[in-house]
């Protein structure tokens, strides 16, 4: 019985095969077929090919909400080079909420503001794409994708140590901030804070020693990535925020994008233009949050592609050579070409030859 359901069995399955077998030496092969099943293969083995790239490439996911989160403290990357000995100047911030932010975080540094030919250039391949990011936005996506890599977005060291008066003074470090509107500022003299507010010391600083000319090589919200280029970012002026996640398969980040609108003005109490000489960068918030996630191909949509583009080629492939051998067959027929010319019919060598012997000879004639 048991062999009995087995045989019933194995007949069943072999009625549900979807691929029968054909027998060779039913098969013929013909050059075209053979020209076409090379043409495919080689089709398959190129989209194939192209198709792993496709499936390796990532791109970038954005989505919006809004940001519940204002009990956290937001962090300012700051590094700027003031044209001032570190003496000279002083860096603070303070709220909309008249909260004097204390600037620890903050480390004044004497340099020299001219730049070395390495950081020159530097400089000039930042500015290049800061040109280029406010042209086309899309870069944006590639500078995302480019955290992978780590490429770094910070000004070089100098390599030899220069002779040069060291007459400027590099301010660089993080302060944490309320999540509020806020004035960052540098201007002449240490700050000092007291209950009403804040002052700096700038009596003893004479007129003769402002000069303002700075440069920007990182300012940045939230969490300092490397490979983001943010847009202040090698801003160079010389005398004369939207909160972001970022996740990425090997990075996950809080960050913030911002935008920026600049303006000078040149102090002259004597011409009516009055105010206190410095770098003041007022800030805003807002509750925009937007997170940017970084989305792959899964596996199995990419067997799926895969086999479309294996089996679409063999089936359009098989269709185009059958559809050609048809109309060729039909071409072939109306003009009598090939196989469908006709063929002469020979005759036998007694009616072809005239001088033939008889089929009959006289002495068999007059024997009858």
């Amino acid at each position: 019985m048991r062999r009995l359901y087995r045989k019933k069995a194995l007949s069943l399955v072999k009625e549900l095969d979807a691929f029968p077998k054909v027998p060779e030496s039913y098969v013929e092969t013909t050059a075209s077929g053979g020209t076409v099943s090379l043409i495919a293969f080689t089709a398959m083995a190129l989209l194939a090919f192209f198709e792993f790239f496709v499936y390796r490439d990532t791109w970038m996911k954005y989505e919006y909400e809004v940001d519940k989160d204002f009990s956290s403290k937001l962090r300012i990357n700051i590094d700027i080079t003031v044209a001032m000995k570190c003496q000279h100047v002083g860096a603070d911030i303070l709220d909309l909420a008249e909260t004097m932010i204390t600037s620890n975080g903050i480390q004044y540094e004497p340099v020299v503001f001219e730049l070395t030919p390495e950081q020159k250039l530097w400089h000039r391949t930042l500015l290049l794409i800061q040109n280029r990011l406010r042209e086309e936005h899309s870069l944006q996506e590639v500078l995302y994708k480019s955290v992978l890599k780590g490429a770094p977005t910070a000004l070089p060291p100098r390599e030899v140590a220069t002779s040069e008066p060291l007459g400027a003074c590099r301010i660089h470090g993080h302060v944490y901030v309320n999540k509020v509107a806020g004035n960052f500022h540098i201007t002449v003299g240490k700050p000092i804070h007291h209950p009403r507010g804040h002052a700096h010391i700038a009596a003893f600083v004479s007129h003769d020693t402002y000069n303002f000319s700075h440069r920007i090589d990182h300012f940045s919200f939230g969490e300092e990535i490397p490979g983001i280029i943010n847009p202040l970012d090698g801003t160079e002026k010389v005398t004369t925020n939207i909160p972001t996640k970022l996740h990425t398969s090997k990075v996950s980040a809080d960050t913030h994008q911002f935008s920026v609108t600049e303006r000078e003005r040149v102090i002259n109490h004597a011409a009516g233009s009055h105010g206190v000489s410095g770098i003041f960068m007022k800030y805003d918030t807002s509750s925009l949050m937007v997170t940017v996630s970084e989305q792959h191909m899964p596996l199995w949509q990419f067997l799926v592609r895969l086999c479309g583009i294996i089996g679409g080629i063999f089936s359009t492939t098989g269709m185009i050579h059958g559809f050609v051998g048809f109309c060729f067959d039909i071409v072939c027929c109306r003009f009598k070409l090939g196989t469908y010319k006709p063929k002469e019919v020979g005759l036998p060598d007694a009616y072809v030859r005239p001088h033939a012997d008889p089929l009959l000879t006289d002495n068999h004639v007059q024997q009858e």
